[in-house]
């Protein structure tokens, strides 16, 4: 019988976040181009500057339409044309608007890659925006608001949002409108939009996959590069403010017999030199199973199956005008609310008073870094990834520069970072459950003042 040895480990290869190659075609539409060595689906990823903040008032909404009708059909194709079209060259195409713009996102195997362009260039540069499929996907809108507003996260957070920022603020309403704009929207309201703020010049393409053998920039230019506008100016971008003042806004839910907590305020962005750091503590006080909420609050207890704490970038830009959400949000059973409360804020009390540990450091930079190559292995994480980075007036590098910060961020720093980012006082805490039953366990914390909001 023959005996084979036992394989070893191979060598650890170095690995770094990829910077992509940058050129502008000739209509003004910049291209990011990443080649990536077998990946055979391409992704690409389109930044219309067409934010929420301009969407005209009493139409908040119409970005979402106006992103969802991109695929609705064009002057070539009918809304099942277009789609059979897809269909046949096995390309997905979705989009979505945010507050810093819309994204459109699509993904082809690379032997289809000229298809799927032409495809996606024609539904930038001539979408048909049809009456009667802005008016069904109005109707689809219209009848998913009700469905989010029965969802207690979801609920959560628009409560947050609309008790964090001022009023008059387009971030402080919901992102895909409510009813009430929603219903408003028609085709010329979308094509008016489209028309003021959607152009080549001020649009961003990412390509990400393996380009061997392509003429990417032959292709770009037949096909997005025909696209025509106007030039426009860059846009100014108005600060990001929030009141964070201590306080407790319960939305009622009579019987519910759990409650989702939210807990958040605005901090540093991406463009602050405190990020890495804060990336690092808040990851160890919620990021994870092992985290420091997750310890106590599940493993010790048992009032939920999972407690997050997240950093998420709102807005932002090279000027340094941007904000990230920072928020702690899981839900426990209707009794524990009062207890778990008292907990978490008890945690955030000992994590000023005590710090981090370096093993909880350490463990937060090998599952932040240690695991990005496979973080990475598809196209559409690295093309998602970059369009992030332009989205927000980052550097192309700034990814693998970011990798290299957490690893040489240090305990002490993480430590500062989380607890000015969670400070105690500073809170805005939204809680969606049954009023009867906690409103009072909860004044009685002291963490703010507590109102109670009809669901």
């Amino acid at each position: 019988m023959d005996f084979h040895p036992q394989p070893q480990a191979g060598t650890a290869r170095p690995w770094a976040f990829p910077e992509p190659t940058r050129h502008t075609l000739g209509n003004g539409l910049t291209v990011l181009r990443c080649d990536r060595p077998g990946q055979q689906v391409v992704a690409v990823e389109v930044l219309l500057d067409s934010p929420l903040d301009a969407e005209p008032a009493g139409l908040d909404g119409v970005a979402t339409i106006m992103a969802r009708a991109f695929s609705e059909g064009t002057d070539k194709h009918s809304a099942e044309e277009f789609a059979a079209e897809l269909e046949r060259c096995g390309a997905t195409l979705d989009a979505h608007a945010d507050h810093p713009c819309v994204r459109i996102s699509l993904e082809v195997p690379a032997s289809r890659l000229a298809k799927a362009l032409g495809l996606l260039a024609d539904a930038l540069r001539a979408p048909a925006f049809a009456d009667s499929e802005v008016e069904r996907l109005v109707r689809n809108r219209l009848d998913e608001i009700p469905h989010e507003a029965a969802n207690p996260s979801r609920r959560a957070a628009k409560e947050l949002y609309r008790q964090l920022f001022p009023a008059e603020a387009r971030m402080s309403r919901p992102r895909q409108g409510t009813e009430e704009t929603v219903a408003a929207i028609d085709a010329a309201a979308v094509r008016a939009f489209y028309e003021k703020h959607v152009r080549p010049a001020t649009t961003t393409a990412v390509v990400v996959g393996d380009l061997a053998g392509l003429d990417v920039e032959g292709l770009l230019a037949d096909t997005l590069g025909a696209w025509t506008g106007s030039p426009s100016a860059p846009r100014v971008v108005a600060p990001v403010t929030a009141d964070d003042t201590g306080r407790v806004f319960i939305v009622d839910r009579p019987g519910a017999v759990q409650t989702q907590l939210l807990i958040g305020r605005i901090g540093a962005d991406r463009h602050d030199r405190v990020w890495p750091a804060q990336v690092l503590g808040t990851y160890c006080l919620g990021g994870t199973l092992t985290s420091r909420l997750d310890r106590v609050l599940r493993e010790e207890k048992g009032y939920t199956y999972g407690v997050r704490a997240f950093g998420q970038v709102l807005r932002s830009t090279s000027e340094g005008t941007g904000a990230a959400m920072l928020a702690i949000s899981g839900s426990v059973d209707t009794e524990s609310t009062g207890p778990a409360l008292t907990d978490l804020w008890t945690v955030l009390r000992t994590l000023a008073a005590e710090g981090l540990t370096d093993a909880e450091r350490d463990v937060a930079v090998q599952n932040l870094v240690g695991v990005a190559p496979l973080k990475y292995e598809t196209a559409a994480a690295v093309a998602g990834t970059l369009a992030d980075q332009v989205e927000q007036g980052l550097p192309d590098d700034y990814q693998g520069q970011l990798y290299q910060r957490l690893a040489a961020t240090g305990t002490v720093e993480a430590t500062a970072a989380a607890v000015n980012a969670f400070p105690v006082d500073r809170l805005v805490t939204v809680l969606v459950g049954d009023a009867a039953q906690i409103e009072e366990p909860v004044r009685a914390l002291g963490i703010g003042e507590v109102t109670v909001v009809t669901g």
